[in-house]
C-alpha cells in the first residue's frame, strides 16, 4: 500500500477523470456511444462509424484537440457535449474519492483539480457530481493551451499557483502524464490502480498505485 509523508506535503494535485470519477463514463462513451450516435446522425453503419473515428482518434491522441469538445463537435459535425448529457447518468465518484478530499480539507492542505478535459466537461461532471467545495482551484490544461503531457503545461501551472514541486503530490491515472509531472520535479507521485471499475486493475509500471483512497488518509 503506498503511503504519503504528510508532514513534507503542502499541495496536492488531483487529475479528475480515472482519479476521482470512474473512467467508466469516458470509456463507454469513446468506444460506444459517440460511434453509435455517429452513425446514426450521419447514416452509416456503427462499423464503418468505427473506420472513420480511428485514425482521428489516433491522431489527436495526448494532444489538446483530444480533449475538447469543440474540436470534435466541428470535426464530426454533432453536439459532443449533448451526447455526453444523454449518459450523464453514468458519471459516478471512485470509491472513497469524496472521503479523501473530505480529509484533506480538513487537513488544512491546498488542493487543485488539474485535468485535461474541457471546460464543458468539467463543468457537466461538477454538476453532477458536487467536488467544487473541496478546491481551490479546479484548472483545466485548455486554460493554458498545452496538455498536462506537455512541460509547458507545469511552467504555466507554476506561474499560475505558485506550488513548491518538492511539496506535492501528484496523482493521475495516465502513465505520460505523471511522469511528465515527474520530469518537471514533482516529488510524490501516484498512479490509480483501477481507474475504470469496469475494467479492473491496470499496470502502473514504475509507479506505485493508489487502490483505496482511504489507505492516504493515514497521517493526514
Amino acid at each position: 500500500m503506498p503511503s504519503l509523508p504528510w508532514h513534507d506535503i503542502d499541495t496536492v494535485l488531483l487529475d479528475m477523470d480515472g482519479t476521482l470519477l470512474d473512467l467508466h463514463f469516458d470509456n463507454h462513451f469513446w468506444l460506444e456511444h459517440l460511434p453509435q450516435r455517429y452513425a446514426e446522425v450521419h447514416g452509416v453503419s456503427r462499423a464503418m462509424a468505427e473506420l472513420e473515428l480511428l485514425p482521428l482518434f489516433e491522431k489527436n491522441a495526448g494532444t489538446l484537440n483530444w480533449y475538447c469538445t469543440d474540436f470534435w463537435s466541428a470535426e464530426l459535425k454533432l453536439s459532443v457535449r449533448d451526447l455526453k448529457v444523454e449518459i450523464a447518468h453514468l458519471i459516478a465518484l471512485r470509491p472513497d474519492a469524496e472521503t479523501f478530499l473530505a480529509a484533506l480539507k480538513h487537513a488544512g492542505k491546498r488542493v487543485i483539480m488539474i485535468t485535461n478535459a474541457h471546460r464543458d466537461s468539467l463543468s457537466l461532471k461538477m454538476e453532477r457530481i458536487e467536488l467544487a467545495p473541496y478546491f481551490e482551484r479546479l484548472i483545466s490544461s485548455h486554460d493554458y493551451g498545452v496538455p498536462k503531457e506537455n512541460p509547458q503545461f507545469w511552467d504555466a501551472l507554476h506561474a499560475d499557483i505558485g506550488f513548491d514541486p518538492t511539496r506535492s503530490v501528484f496523482i493521475d491515472d495516465t502513465l505520460p502524464i505523471l511522469r511528465s509531472a515527474g520530469r518537471y520535479g514533482i516529488k510524490h507521485l501516484l498512479a490509480v490502480r483501477e481507474p475504470d471499475s469496469r475494467k479492473g486493475p491496470k499496470d502502473t509500471e514504475e509507479f506505485e498505485a493508489v487502490g483505496d483512497y482511504r489507505d492516504l488518509i493515514a497521517g493526514l
